[in-house]
């Protein structure tokens, strides 16, 4: 695979074709674990782990799938990667198992794995397949810290568990909540969305000039 081709793959899953600011899917746990980046970080992982693996195993078996039983298939693909980094979690991480609670379990149904499995891993081969779920799980990742940082500083005045705002700072209680998620995946979304505008503007310009 040339590197232009994997530029191309990691371009857009983490900024143009981005699975939450761009397509706002799989945006439940991204309201629901981003009031810590430690969680946010981990479960980030997680998606991109059982993402990229789930890609290449059902790109590989793609043509020996029959096609009606397909989507069954690719969620007991999907489901035996998620079992095995619950597992892990649970072994050798049990805090941050408890913390994360179902949303790990839940990453089964998460509608960024199976959009590119079906969108992208049923027609590609699987090394472009795993980069491709390697790249989607980094944008939601992204957007996963992005508002975790906000959230947790706001919140609880430290970042990663390490504390930079003293007793002088009053602690904005609703960032603990996860109604402030909402607000803050709003001004994301706004922000993306007006510099890729400005980019398709700067374009059709450039052509009308030419």
């Amino acid at each position: 695979m040339d590197k232009k081709r994997v530029k191309q793959i990691f371009k857009s899953g983490i900024w143009d074709d981005n699975p939450v600011f761009r397509q706002v899917i799989g945006i439940c746990s991204s309201l629901a674990v981003t009031n810590l980046l430690m969680s946010s970080l981990i479960m980030g992982l997680a998606l991109t782990f059982v993402t990229a693996f789930s890609e290449l195993t059902i790109s590989i078996i793609r043509k020996f799938t029959p096609k009606h039983i397909r989507m069954v298939v690719q969620v007991l693909i999907i489901s035996a990667f998620v079992i095995i980094v619950d597992i892990f979690l649970k072994a050798y991480y049990p805090e941050m198992s408890k913390a994360l609670g179902p949303y790990v379990g839940l990453i089964i149904t998460n509608c960024i794995i199976m959009g590119r499995c079906e969108a992208f891993a049923q027609s590609n081969p699987p090394i472009s397949s795993f980069l491709d779920g390697i790249a989607s799980g980094l944008g939601y990742t992204m957007v996963l810290l992005m508002i975790a940082f906000i959230r947790e500083l706001m919140g609880f005045g430290s970042i990663f568990g390490i504390q930079l705002l003293g007793n002088w700072w009053t602690r904005w209680t609703i960032m603990v909540m996860p109604p402030s998620a909402f607000f803050i995946m709003g001004v994301i979304f706004w922000w993306a969305r007006s510099k890729t505008e400005k980019k398709e503007e700067k374009k059709e310009g450039g052509k009308v000039t030419a």
